[in-house]
């Protein structure tokens, strides 16, 4: 991830309902949620939703696919975790000082422990 990329993330989640409907979308998992029970589990008017999964969407955090007539919204996985290396990129000269950051599976902590259990 660029530098220009983590700015318009953090950007798009530094907003109050943009950030709600991001860890709500994390929540729901691979299966994502319909853009009416975001609404609703967040008291948002769908107009102003829309205009908020649209922020996230432009910043590639979300993902949206239609299902007959709703729209299903999901995190982009891959996105968040390639924010999360960013944000802890040499950290500490890479040490593991940050207990909680440290326990974060980033794709390139996957990826390294994938490494270490092929023969």
């Amino acid at each position: 991830m660029d530098t220009r990329d983590a700015v318009a993330a953090l950007a798009a989640l530094a907003q109050e309902t943009r950030l709600a409907a991001f860890r709500l979308l994390v929540q729901a998992g691979d299966g994502g949620l319909a853009a009416g029970e975001i609404a609703q589990a967040l008291d948002v008017p769908a107009p102003t939703l829309s205009f908020h999964l649209k922020e996230l969407a432009n910043a590639g955090l979300v993902a949206s696919r239609q299902d007959g007539r709703n729209v299903i919204y999901r995190t982009a996985y891959a996105a968040m975790d390639e924010l999360i290396a960013y944000l802890t990129d040499n950290c500490c000269h890479g040490g593991q000082c940050l207990p909680k950051t440290a326990a974060v599976a980033t794709a390139a902590k996957r990826r390294a422990k994938t490494q270490e259990r092929q023969p």
